[in-house]
């Protein structure tokens, strides 16, 4: 798989809350990637325990849920638009500077 191959996350995952529907583990590997952080940072970021990252691959391996919570700022740190505010959301590459 190359570096520039980008997993399509599916519209319902960017959604607000009340409309959210779970992520596959394979979507949350592909926000993660996108983030740029490992699996620690991204516990650290989300002010998980310091066996956070236990915690990211349990969500991966879709051995536990993702929050909507720890899955809207990873979407953020991704480059989506903040999901939490609407439900219609887009990457912030596609957003029109006002």
């Amino acid at each position: 798989m190359s570096d520039n191959y980008q997993l399509e996350i599916r519209p319902e995952c960017l959604r607000a809350a009340t409309e959210w529907a779970r992520p596959s583990g394979s979507e949350i590997q592909e926000i993660i990637r996108r983030t740029g952080l490992p699996g620690r940072g991204v516990a650290r970021v989300l002010g998980l325990s310091e066996n956070g990252g236990r915690l990211v691959r349990r969500w991966v391996g879709e051995d536990a849920e993702i929050p909507y919570a720890a899955w809207a700022l990873l979407c953020d740190l991704a480059g989506f638009e903040r999901i939490w505010l609407n439900s219609t959301p887009r990457p912030v590459s596609d957003v029109e500077d006002d």
